[in-house]
C-alpha cells in the first residue's frame, strides 16, 4: 500500500467531515450521550475494523472516544485509512 502524498490526504480530508490530519494519522473525535453510547460506538467501529482488516487506535473517556487511523506498516497514511474513516463517519 502507498503512502498518500501531502496534497492527495488534503483532498481526502475534505471529503470526511470531522477528521483532521496530525502528522501520519487522522484523528477523528466523537462525542456521544454517555459512556454506554460510546461503547456501542467503539463496537460497530470495531465490526468495521475486522472487517476492512485495518484497525485504529481508541481512546474512550466516558461519552468522548477519539479515533486514530494511520497504516503503521507503511510507514503514513493510505488509502485504508481514508476508506476506513468514511465508513465509520456512515456510522452517523
Amino acid at each position: 500500500m502507498d503512502v498518500l502524498t501531502d496534497e492527495q490526504v488534503t483532498e481526502r480530508l475534505a471529503g470526511l467531515p470531522g477528521w483532521t490530519q496530525d502528522r501520519n494519522s487522522i484523528v477523528h473525535v466523537q462525542k456521544l450521550v454517555d459512556f454506554k453510547a460510546a461503547l456501542l460506538y467503539v463496537g460497530a467501529v470495531a465490526y468495521l475494523a475486522e472487517e476492512a482488516n485495518h484497525h485504529p487506535d481508541v481512546l474512550i473517556q466516558w461519552n468522548k472516544v477519539t479515533l486514530t487511523l494511520s497504516t503503521h506498516s507503511a510507514g503514513g497514511l493510505t488509502a485504508n485509512d481514508f476508506a476506513l474513516a468514511d465508513q465509520i463517519n456512515r456510522l452517523g
